[in-house]
């Protein structure tokens, strides 16, 4: 499966953005997927995973009640919706695919990944 992030950018302290990430292929809804980021000096960390159906969802204790992750099978999408958005957020974030869990928050479960998009929240 091949994916592409986008919908980064710019954004105040407070605002909110939503990523996207478009996958290819038939087989997107056999694939639990992750977002991911990486801040300039620091290593890959996780952000929010989603479960093939959309059942279960698993978030990083630092976005938690902030960013909510969903997924389109229909459409071969999964999106990151992020509310109430600090500095601390900035960052490339990444989204990845996965077969072998239901939900992993691991970098090192995941098979696919995408280019990253940065997200940069300004104090």
């Amino acid at each position: 499966v091949q994916l592409q992030a986008f919908g980064g950018g710019l954004v105040q302290a407070g605002g909110s953005l939503r990523l996207s990430c478009a996958a290819s292929g038939r087989t997107f809804s056999s694939y639990g997927m992750g977002w991911f980021r990486q801040a300039p000096g620091k290593e890959r960390e996780f952000v929010a995973a989603i479960d093939r159906s959309a059942l279960r969802t698993a978030y990083a204790d630092s976005v938690k009640g902030r960013f909510t992750i969903s997924r389109d099978n229909a459409k071969n999408m999964v999106y990151l919706q992020m509310n109430s958005l600090k500095p601390e957020d900035t960052a490339v974030y990444y989204c990845a695919a996965q077969a072998r869990l239901l939900v992993a928050d691991t970098a090192r479960e995941y098979e696919y990944w995408g280019q990253g998009t940065q997200v940069t929240v300004s104090s």
